[in-house]
């Protein structure tokens, strides 16, 4: 893409966006952050947090990743973006919600069934296995023989389970949580509708997110 496109836009986000909102971000600027919640979502390009909840700066915490994946809690291991964004979320900023956002047609739950040979993909190939938790409840629920396209988008979606699963081996979040001083949410985006659905542990299904504003008239 022409990098002039993205400087005009810059320029255009000084003219408008951020003179009529100046007085809050210059405030964000200099009494620093602090977000109450952590959103963690995928890298893909078409699943923008802010954009499809329409939040401000200032709101999220923001950790994106091939996959929307939460590795498992393992100090020995020798670097760890999201394991590290986890932690300045839970123990620094105090965050009291963390939602783990999946979405349709996900490349990396895609590329789950398939076989990575590429050598430049090395580190993406060892990422995915905390995919392959989902990948074998979806084939165990459906079986082998399932239509692709469901399988794809119930791994999905029991993805998002697992790596809460994964989300609350983190000995500070689990414990904040057991206090009932964090909450963790599970959604789903429908990148071809716009919809947002939520995991609703009651009833173990995915629900539309719009029904918690019809229910409290807060989301």
């Amino acid at each position: 893409m022409d990098l002039k496109k993205f400087a005009e836009g810059n320029e255009l986000f000084q003219k408008a966006y951020f003179k009529q909102n100046e007085k809050v971000l210059l405030e964000l600027a200099e009494n620093g952050q602090n977000p109450k919640t952590l959103f963690i979502g995928c890298s893909d390009s078409r699943v923008i947090p802010d954009l499809i909840i329409q939040s401000n700066p200032g709101d999220l915490f923001v950790i994106r990743n091939v996959g929307n994946f939460v590795p498992p809690f393992k100090p020995d291991e020798d670097y760890h973006s999201t394991a590290s964004g986890i932690e300045y979320a839970v123990s620094v900023l105090n965050v009291s919600e963390i939602i783990i956002c999946g979405h349709s047609h996900c490349g990396a739950i895609n590329h789950l069934f398939q076989t990575i040979e590429d050598p430049s993909l090395t580190h993406t190939k060892k990422w995915l296995d905390l995919g392959e938790k989902a990948k074998s409840m979806a084939i165990l629920s459906l079986g082998k023989n399932a239509n692709s396209e469901e399988l794809l988008r119930v791994t999905e979606k029991l993805s998002v389970i697992t790596q809460i699963e994964n989300l609350l081996t983190y000995p500070a979040v689990k414990k904040k949580v057991d206090e009932e001083k964090l909450h963790i949410h599970g959604w789903y985006y429908d990148i071809q509708t716009g919809k947002i659905d939520y995991y609703d542990p009651d009833s173990y299904e995915f629900v539309p997110l719009n029904s918690l504003v019809k229910k409290t008239d807060v989301v």
